[in-house]
């Protein structure tokens, strides 16, 4: 068994469209590498940044994110039992194991769909853009255009009165 603590520059497109790691900032991986039969078992924690915005108000988001990693990469040799897809399955390839798609599935799984800055942000008015957090009351009058022509009709009809 070894222990692997050290700090390493993240890959690019680690994230989805509103929120991720930026390209270059430190992943810090506290990891445990052991030697089990079929292959080597890597466990331990990774600790992230991430940044984003809001998917209601635009404002920009950043807090640390610490996801849990555990993945088998087969050796070489070892067979796989039917049940498994060879292609979904690790392996260990001139004494070297590739451990960006295992931080890359369990950072963006644990990444929230639409990030919010908190749960009860109202967001943006759909008409105007206006934050509606500074305008507490803000609203449009809309008038179904199906019926706007008698809207009309109705202003005519008043100007002639």
């Amino acid at each position: 068994m070894r222990t692997l603590n050290e700090h390493v520059p993240a890959p690019s497109d680690l994230g989805v469209a509103l929120i991720g790691v930026k390209e270059g900032s430190d992943i810090e991986l506290d990891l445990r590498l052991e030697a089990v039969h079929e292959g080597i078992l890597v466990s331990g924690s990774a600790l992230v940044e991430v940044t984003g915005e809001c998917g209601r108000c635009l404002d920009p988001l950043a807090y640390d994110l610490e996801v849990n990693v555990q993945e088998l990469f087969f050796y070489e040799g070892v067979e796989l039992s039917g049940e498994e897809d060879d292609e979904e399955q690790r392996r260990v390839e001139y004494d070297l194991i590739d451990l960006e798609p295992v931080l890359r599935d369990a950072v963006v799984t644990m990444l929230p769909f639409q990030p919010v800055c908190r749960e009860d942000c109202q967001g943006l008015c759909s008409e105007c853009g206006a934050r509606l957090e500074d305008e507490p009351g803000h609203h449009h009058e809309v008038i179904d255009p199906r019926w706007a022509a008698l809207a009309d009709l109705a202003k005519t009809d008043r100007q002639t009165d």
